[in-house]
């Protein structure tokens, strides 16, 4: 059977002080002068338009260039400039090439000035609001489960057996390898808490840990597997979901959109590659369009008087922060599915 959905509560904030909520932002990560800035770019216009209460803080490494940085800020980013960190040299063969350069995403658990954050790829659409995510119990790493049917598994037990977490009963994990894998996340969206002896604890653990082919995500996932708490696939909808799992799909309630499907990146989006015709596919990618394109959605910059006071609309995430969050939806997690 599908894995199990578990509600959780969500604790309400009083409404009437906003001013004592405490810090939160989404956070992102680029780098290099390629044209992922794009994606970036959206998620900034897309997290606008569903009337979050929080910013978005972008890594940027120390290759991004001027003008990309300048259209981040303009677009109301707090753009932050971070060291890149590099894995123990090895002959590991990842995934992808580039995923060598995702473990400098570690530098965002440096971000103490921020109680709790929501991490997101640049690949990676919100449609709906989620700042209900910052309401989960302190304590655990949140994120939705991965699925290991598509061929860049195939270096896996997982894949070759035929066994994917998203339906443990459809191929059985075979008593004689021992228990099944434990639960595995999709990094491209986690909910987290920085700390600066966590961080510690990640780039020491970094330096004494082999490299495995999907890089940073396989040492998250090492890392925090103690404390993983699945939440559902709404937040985090990874295309190959749609064809590989559809039963476990519901389109229309799905909150995150993460275009990481081969050929699926809306900015390069040219419906050769392998399911990029399915009609789904098709009207995911021009609902980013749809955001990307819509100019009302740009940032409206601030107005600073002579006495430096801000004019009162400029308040508002803050009202909007507390009114979304005492008015909040009950998130719900994932219990592990039974593989027996």
């Amino acid at each position: 059977m599908a894995p199990q959905h578990v509600s959780a509560g969500i604790k309400a904030v009083d409404s009437a002080k906003p001013a004592a909520l405490p810090n939160r932002a989404y956070v992102t990560f680029l780098a290099g002068n390629g044209d992922y800035v794009k994606g970036v770019v959206a998620l900034a216009k897309g997290l606008r338009k569903v009337k979050s209460a929080y910013p978005l803080l972008v890594a940027v490494l120390p290759d991004v260039p001027a003008d990309h940085r300048r259209l981040l800020l303009d677009q109301g980013c707090i753009v932050r400039e971070i060291d890149p960190i590099y894995p123990p040299e090895n002959q590991t063969q990842f995934a992808m090439a580039y995923y060598v350069i995702n473990y400098s995403k570690l530098r965002i658990w440096e971000f103490v000035e921020y109680k709790k954050m929501v991490y997101l790829d640049g690949d990676i659409q919100v449609y709906d609001n989620i700042d209900h995510l910052f309401e989960l119990e302190d304590g655990y790493f949140y994120a939705v489960m991965d699925c290991f049917c598509e061929k860049t598994w195939s270096h896996t037990p997982q894949y070759k057996l035929g066994y994917c977490q998203q339906c443990p009963e459809k191929v059985r994990w075979p008593s004689e390898m021992g228990h099944p894998p434990a639960l595995y996340f999709n990094a491209g969206m986690f909910v987290f808490e920085p700390n600066i002896s966590v961080y510690e604890k990640l780039l020491y653990t970094l330096k004494i840990t082999p490299p495995t082919p999907f890089a940073e995500q396989d040492f998250l996932n090492m890392f925090f597997k103690d404390i993983y708490k699945p939440i559902p696939n709404v937040y985090n909808l990874v295309l190959a979901m749609l064809w590989r799992h559809p039963e476990n799909v519901e389109l229309d309630q799905v909150k995150v959109v993460h275009y990481c499907a081969a050929g699926s990146k809306p900015w390069r989006y040219a419906g050769t590659e392998d399911n990029m015709q399915r009609e789904d596919i098709k009207m995911l990618v021009k609902k980013w369009w749809d955001v990307y394109n819509d100019e009302s959605l740009d940032s409206k910059k601030p107005v600073v008087h002579n006495d430096g006071a801000m004019e009162s609309g400029t308040l508002q995430p803050l009202i909007a922060a507390a009114m979304t969050e005492a008015n909040a939806p009950a998130v719900k997690y994932v219990a592990a599915p039974s593989a027996a």
